[in-house]
């Protein structure tokens, strides 16, 4: 086959190639870029494709494996590894997604109320809110850890009973 009548058949699947897009990535931008990375891959490993075999399945195959690539990347690019001696891992995506006015009035009210709490409750929750582990927050106001688990334990139950009208 030569590199035109592989160029026409290629381009002669694109239908085939949308409804597949779609169907893995459910939104069509990212169809759109999926289908451009599959052609782009497909002509340049077009020497890898031999003239015996489904083309279709080929380009499907490629599409297929693409998306899976990119789906892994951007799971890991999402992903912090926190390497302090506890080895915690967390899952905290980068992106910044920008506030509705409601989250901004409930953002208000949360931080109002936390601010009505009494000092002994308000500080371990909000260094624990900050990152502070037990043992750092215990050492800082120079309490037991079991103290700070409890005022922060209950300090939560105290905003949940605060914040009823918030919740979902």
């Amino acid at each position: 086959m030569t590199q035109i009548e592989f160029t026409h058949k290629l381009v002669s699947l694109h239908e085939n190639l949308q409804y597949y897009a779609n169907m893995l990535t459910s939104n069509r931008e990212e169809a759109k870029d999926l289908i451009q990375d599959t052609y782009l891959k497909a002509l340049a490993n077009r020497d890898k494709f031999a003239d015996d075999t489904n083309l279709k399945a080929w380009t499907y195959t490629i599409m297929k494996n693409t998306f899976i690539n990119n789906y892994r990347r951007n799971q890991k690019a999402n992903t912090i590894i926190d390497n302090t001696e506890d080895l915690f891992y967390l899952n905290i995506p980068r992106k910044s997604e920008f506030a509705s006015p409601d989250s901004k009035y409930s953002e208000k009210e949360i931080k109002n109320s936390i601010s009505q709490l009494a000092p002994d409750q308000r500080l371990p929750f909000e260094m624990h809110n900050d990152g502070f582990k037990y043992k750092e927050i215990a050492d800082s106001l120079n309490i037991s850890i079991g103290t700070v688990k409890s005022r922060i334990f209950f300090t939560r139950r105290k905003l949940m009973d605060n914040l009823k009208e918030f919740s979902d």
